[in-house]
């Protein structure tokens, strides 16, 4: 992995009406015609993603959107397209066309944004096509209760002062907890436990075990990598105990075995249901297992599509692990990438992926998601050590997760 994943970045999305400048804008801040651009309302009809770097923010993903007063039965798919974006959007950037102004689209969008507690940075768009005597940018700031910042893709005016807003009002909080650097001391070891099969990328480790050797790496630990056929023999030739076993989850019992019991064991699932999301909800949603009777509807999720193996973890492994908790057959279904339903009511139970390509705030959504609607829902790695009995051992190093499943 040379890059940052997209899950990890700041995302920073693009919103205003068809034809307000958004593309423009954003070819603008990244310096690349990556946006198509075009005079007929409505060129963009699809979320585009792009990476890049803000100094001193980082990595963050730019995503340009259409316009939010797109007509008729298809653009009214691309309008909710546009809204859902919210649901990963750590900071927006509303677009002002300076021809039209603010108009209800503006207002309503805005109210939206703020409801989400989502940072907003107002732009007036096209500021070299202003004539004299019209509405300017200080107008508009009145109106929408933001400063809005005048700006030319064109000519260049005020996209290094948008960059500094964008600065300025990133929130501090949208990265989360560490994977893992503050359950270790400097100096400390962490035993990774990461199994080569037909699921792992020839040549390559998952995101989630890359992740987590960076974190160790930058909290001055030190981490050592086994297969899981070799664990009980690295913990034998440690000088010391390590801090911590982190496991694939599939290997929990084996890793379990070889693991001593004054060490703590957890797995790469469990520490990114922390760092995506929220570990305590998903240990509550993990005791709705024991409820689950013949009938009853799952929903699963992953985050992503990747190519099915024979005995894949999320449509074949999980199903039947459940399966023999209820006692019997389950209704399951599935939905994978972007797509979460928004009426779960139907659902007894929510089974969600470890959520590597999703950020946090997307993670954090479908979890609100989940508790408006009333339905439990737990993730791939705490379901796994449910079942096998060991969700106790794994929520060591969690005290106030491992209280909720005392309870």
């Amino acid at each position: 992995m040379q890059d940052t994943p997209r899950g990890a970045r700041l995302h920073i999305a693009i919103f205003g009406r068809r034809n307000a400048g958004k593309s423009s804008l954003i070819n603008a801040l990244t310096n690349q015609d990556i946006a198509l651009v075009s005079d007929v309302p409505g060129t963009t009809t699809d979320p585009v993603y792009k990476a890049m770097e803000i100094l001193p923010l980082g990595p963050v993903v730019i995503i340009d959107t259409a316009g939010i007063d797109d007509v008729g039965d298809l653009g009214a798919l691309r309008v909710e397209r546009t809204r859902q974006v919210l649901n990963k959007t750590d900071l927006a950037v509303l677009v002002i066309e300076p021809e039209t102004g603010i108009t209800a689209y503006e207002h309503e969008l805005a109210a939206d944004i703020r409801k989400r507690s989502i940072p907003i940075v107002a732009v007036a768009a096209k500021s070299d096509l202003v004539t004299p005597g019209q509405v300017t940018a200080a107008g508009w700031s009145a109106e929408i209760g933001e400063p809005v910042l005048p700006v030319s893709a064109k000519t260049g005016q005020g996209i290094e002062e948008l960059k500094r807003a964008i600065i300025k009002n990133a929130p501090d909080n949208w990265e989360g907890p560490p994977v893992i650097g503050d359950l270790l001391n400097p100096g400390d070891t962490a035993v990774l436990v990461v199994p080569i099969d037909l699921a792992a990328p020839k040549g390559r480790l998952i995101l989630p075990q890359v992740q987590t050797i960076r974190d160790i790496l930058d909290h001055d630990a030190y981490s050592v990598v086994v297969k899981e056929r070799e664990l009980r023999e690295a913990l034998a030739n440690l000088r010391g105990k390590p801090r911590i076993v982190v496991t694939d989850s599939q290997e929990f019992l084996k890793a379990a075995a070889d693991t001593p019991d004054d060490v703590w064991l957890t797995s790469f699932s469990i520490l990114f249901a922390r760092y995506k999301g929220d570990l305590e909800t998903l240990v509550a949603g993990a005791k709705a297992i024991d409820k689950l009777k013949p009938g009853d509807k799952v929903l699963i999720a992953e985050g992503c599509t990747h190519h099915r193996q024979a005995d894949d973890i999320g449509r074949v492994k999980i199903p039947r692990w459940l399966r023999q908790t209820a006692g019997g057959e389950l209704s399951f279904e599935w939905v994978s990438g972007g797509d979460f339903p928004r009426n779960l009511n139907s659902f007894n139970l929510i089974v969600h992926c470890g959520a590597c390509m999703l950020n946090r705030r997307e993670m954090l959504h479908r979890l609100s998601v989940a508790r408006e609607s009333g339905v439990p829902i737990v993730n791939y790695g705490v379901l796994i050590a449910y079942v096998h009995g060991i969700l106790p051992r794994a929520l060591a190093p969690f005290p106030s997760a491992r209280l909720i499943l005392d309870e």
